[in-house]
């Protein structure tokens, strides 16, 4: 019968330190053996614990996501604006400002789960099914019947279902890449590390999600569920607020001040109006609704969504997949990028670099597994086929080697098997060898497997001329410990060697080293036995996951468009270091993980400003990098595949996640998609969102002053005590005519000249910059003026009321049209063949708005519904020459900020 303290629950005092306990007391910590728990032991712990799974956090109703979608002030003045349209019986405009409010609300309900899904894909990462030992007996059981205590068997192609301290481990290795971001799997042995250790180097752990790439072992259960490493990140992830984007705040702000300015207009105009001016309540009353209407500025919402429309479709033509709209114009505010290392800068597939022969380096051409490039010495390339030593060395590589590279009819090349076989394959592909040939002419007759007790792998071979041999690949240290001499000869200078091992080391490089000894004739196996001191070096080869060629341009890019990037990686400090000096960042003294923990807020800024490399770094390193960049104002992107980045993905301003490497929790948590992996299409994401942002900030510079001049109009009318120049349906009109011609025509706009060599816009710079609000200003007062000028010219030279109005109309929505091609461009003269022929839409726009502006002066059914009338040629001659006035102006204003220094307002 098992006794109380067999039975109880495992000390808890220990969490996160069970790395740095021996087998004997994990075991008597969790009250356990090595035969695992007896099955009425398991029950009692899966009462208490509970099962191995992630709870399921129950998600918001779908009606509450609905409604949450109106509960922003700019819908409820859109909102507004429908209902005095429909109390003036416009019930067409009454439906395009609710179908407005309408899309945008299904926009954002349908974007709105991001987070419960980011949860359910970390959720999955957990295995389905465990072999454990129960009362020594081995059994298959559900992993989320796993307890702390439970003793697990793992094998290769197995996922680890729980976290495990590792008891045996034989020939051991797991992939940990989504959760620490290292290329190579991890060497694992059952041996305690240090108590500082950080993730990735606990190597007597195996951690939930992560795979057994090689090797069997068996391991004891020390987390389960939420308490894993895994299950950390999902409550990372569940945790993380999601922030508002740039965009978004400023128009909200934007609403807010333009609902105040609204309100407060109104009332001062009713209250002149009524106790000074001694106007009818009801026509006083009418007229403040069609000051309100004229202010509203009701398309910018579908404009708004319309541009960023435009700017998804064309960054899903590059490639990258927008998962929430207002992630596009983000990426175009974003001051740093943090990135992840593997998969992303670098392409995920160990490379051979450098070969290293008896008194000769060879640097090695070519990225990943592709048998593509070659070999140069001193800058000059080499016939491999011509150079023995060469020749030798890729020879052992081929042969003492159990990897496959596989020909996809896609064209790429796939691997079966160790990453860092498939580099040593890839080069002896590259020195012209034939695998199937060497194979023929030198077949296997017997191996010593890898294993991390004596690290290294060797294999017997025999030729058909009845010479046997044996070909030995492994850790430097221990290789060259069983060799006598290399190549040239002479007696091995271990020396030397080493010192070129540390040299290739210590630029990022893993570095193996390959020797041969002939052997007796006869020999038919291979044993421990024989390798022995007597082995003839062949040389060392240098490995490394290299980067993208394209992403140290797009790194160039982002540096050109005053974007810092930032490598934030699970990997060794050394070799993040080398990555990141080979793709432009600043790589002296990398930040790692250790030092992140040591350090306060204020340190860590000042830490941080001193490097863009940072290593080792877990995922709660990562959310306090993050944190602490956008504390200095800073708009942060963050990049990355891996489960482990999942939180930083979606607390930073926006998130970025690769699609192809990508863990479905990485994907799941961004608000961008990479679908080529491939971190030089952020530079083109960059630029897109900055051409989608300026196209916002045009709208607002050609609808702002159409509101401002019809509000000022009315205005004028009221404190002059006029009769009205324009009627609220008349309003409605030209803001309807406009936001669906004109203003749309500006999503189209291509790129400004040097969008990518502006400075990022500042977190917290107004939607309305001073040199916008001087240009709204400047406009609507030359519109005001301009129909308050033909308005009384009209009545002046006999015309009636409604030919008055009809000439305001006209004479506003022709100089909306030249103002249209003034705007295109912020400060750039507009006389230049590019205004016309640079967006076709804006031309065909004018055309069509010229047409509905001619039914609506000439059709009867529209004179009748509007209270237009028909005008003369003289009236259409002057509101021409309104019109090209106003276009002279606002180029005459441009010729002014260009002396002044100002190209982008």
């Amino acid at each position: 019968m098992a006794t109380p303290e067999q039975t109880s629950s495992p000390r808890t005092i220990t969490a996160n330190r069970w790395h740095t306990l021996d087998t004997p007391g994990v075991l008597e910590t969790l009250h356990t053996t090595d035969t695992g728990l007896t099955p009425a032991q398991a029950a009692e712990r899966l009462a208490q614990h509970g099962p191995n799974r992630i709870e399921q956090i129950a998600h918001t109703r779908w009606w509450m996501r609905l409604l949450r979608q109106f509960n922003n002030l700019l819908i409820g003045v859109l909102l507004v604006a429908a209902l005095v349209t429909f109390w003036l019986r416009d019930y067409l405009d009454a439906a395009v400002i609710l179908g407005v409010v309408v899309i945008n609300a299904i926009i954002g309900f349908v974007q709105e789960g991001k987070a419960e899904r980011a949860l359910d894909a970390v959720r999955a990462m957990l295995a389905s099914r465990a072999t454990v030992l129960r009362g020594g007996e081995r059994h298959e059981i559900d992993a989320a019947d796993l307890v702390p205590g439970d003793v697990v068997l793992l094998e290769s192609g197995a996922r680890v279902p729980a976290d495990l301290r590792l008891l045996r481990a034989k020939n051991l290795r797991i992939d940990e890449s989504a959760l620490t971001g290292e290329s190579v799997p991890a060497e694992k042995d059952a041996e305690p590390v240090a108590d500082d250790a950080s993730l990735g180097d606990r190597l007597c752990m195996a951690f939930a999600g992560t795979t057994v790439a090689v090797g069997q072992a068996s391991g004891v259960v020390v987390a389960t569920a939420s308490q894993t490493e895994i299950g950390k990140i999902g409550t990372l992830v569940s945790d993380v607020q999601s922030l508002s984007t740039p965009l978004t705040r400023r128009l909200d702000q934007f609403a807010r001040q333009i609902t105040l300015v609204i309100g407060v207009v109104s009332a001062i105009t009713f209250l002149y109006g009524h106790f000074i001016g001694g106007l009818p309540p009801l026509a006083l009353f009418l007229a403040v609704v069609g000051l309100a209407v004229a202010a509203i500025p009701e398309g910018l919402p579908a404009i708004v969504t319309i541009t960023l429309a435009i700017g998804t479709a064309a960054m899903a033509r590059q490639r990258a997949v927008v998962r929430r709209l207002p992630a596009v114009e983000t990426l175009g505010s974003v001051s740093v990028i943090c990135t992840d290392k593997t998969g992303t800068l670098t392409r995920n597939e160990m490379t051979a670099v450098r070969v290293m022969l008896a008194g000769r380096m060879l640097d090695v051409t070519g990225a990943g597994y592709a048998p593509e490039g070659g070999f140069h010495h001193d800058g000059s390339a080499l016939d491999p086929v011509m150079d023995a030593d060469l020749q030798r060395l890729a020879r052992c590589a081929l042969l003492c080697n159990d990897a496959q590279l596989h020909h996809t009819p896609a064209g790429g090349w796939v691997l079966a098997g160790d990453p860092t076989e498939g580099a040593l394959l890839s080069m002896a592909l590259k020195a012209e060898l034939d695998l199937a040939q060497e194979a023929a002419l030198t077949p296997r007759l017997d191996e010593i497997p890898f294993e991390s007790e004596h690290r290294f792998m060797a294999t017997l071979h025999h030729d058909h001329a009845g010479r046997v041999f044996a070909l030995l690949k492994g850790a430097p240290e221990r290789v060259l410990a069983l060799c006598a001499n290399d190549t040239q000869g002479g007696l091995l200078d271990s020396a030397a060697w080493q010192a070129r091992m540390h040299e290739a080391a210590s630029q990022g490089q893993r570095v193996l080293a390959l020797a041969e000894c002939p052997l007796p004739a006869g020999t038919v196996s291979l044993n421990m036995s024989d390798i022995t001191p007597r082995f003839t070096l062949l040389g060392l080869v240098g490995l490394m996951d290299p980067p993208r060629a394209e992403a140290i341009q797009a790194v160039a890019d982002c540096h050109g468009a005053g974007i810092r990037v930032v490598m934030i990686t699970g990997d060794h400090a050394v070799t993040a270091g080398a990555i990141g000096r080979e793709i432009g960042l600043r790589d002296g003294q990398p930040l790692t993980g250790a030092e992140i923990d040591r350090l306060d807020d204020a340190a860590l800024k000042r830490r941080l400003a001193q490097t863009d490399v940072v290593a080792r770094a877990s995922p709660e390193h990562k959310l306090r990098l993050v944190a602490t960049l956008q504390a200095e104002g800073k708009l942060v992107a963050m990049t990355g595949d891996g489960v482990n980045d999942a939180p930083a993905l979606k607390t930073a301003d926006i998130g970025v996640a690769m699609g192809q490497r990508g863990t479905d929790a990485a994907r799941e948590a961004a608000d961008l998609v990479l679908t080529d992996d491939n971190f030089a299409t952020i530079a083109g994401a960059v630029r897109e969102g900055r051409t989608v942002f300026d196209n916002i900030k045009k709208s607002l510079l050609f609808v702002l002053p159409t509101n401002g001049g019809e509000a000022g109009l009315i205005l004028l009318a009221v404190f002059a005590g006029l009769a009205m120049p324009v009627t609220a349906a008349q309003i409605l009109w030209i803001n309807m005519v406009t936001s669906i011609t004109l203003d749309i025509s500006l999503a189209f706009e291509p790129a400004e000249r040097g969008v990518m060599e502006r400075p990022p816009r500042p977190a917290k710079e107004p939607l309305i910059t001073r040199w916008m609000l001087m240009r709204v200003v400047f406009v609507s007062l030359m519109l005001m003026g301009a129909c308050f000028f033909i308005f009384n010219w009209q009545l002046a030279r006999g015309g009636s009321l409604e030919m008055a109005r009809t000439a305001v109309i006209n004479t506003m929505v022709v100089g909306e049209i030249f103002y249209l091609f003034n705007v295109r461009h912020f400060t750039a003269s507009a006389f230049t063949r590019d205004t016309l022929l640079g967006n076709p839409v804006a031309v065909w726009t004018s055309a069509i708005t010229i047409v509905l502006q001619l039914l609506l002066t000439y059709a009867p059914p529209m004179q009748q519904l509007f209270g237009t009338a028909a005008l003369d040629a003289p009236t259409w001659g002057v509101i021409a020459a309104l019109a090209a006035g106003m276009f002279v102006a606002v180029e005459a204003e441009k010729v002014w900020l260009r002396y002044r220094g100002v190209h982008h307002i």
